[in-house]
């Protein structure tokens, strides 16, 4: 049984991108947005690892024989 490298990679930007997905939904409407021009970039970037560890456990599960 070999570990495809995609799938622990997969499970860890989904995790990381859930947990800061999470804190930038707890932060909304703080003002330390304001720096980055309102823009809740924790919610944006968690969003995007999320969905990049969604396309890499996807990617490793498909390559299973």
């Amino acid at each position: 049984m070999a570990l495809d490298i995609r799938t622990p990679i997969g499970f860890l930007f989904a995790i990381l991108g859930v947990l800061l997905l999470g804190y930038g939904l707890a932060t909304l409407g703080s003002s330390s947005y304001e720096k980055s021009l309102g823009i809740n970039v924790n919610v944006w970037w968690g969003a995007v690892l999320f969905v990049f560890g969604g396309v890499m456990l996807w990617l490793g599960r498909r390559g299973r024989p």
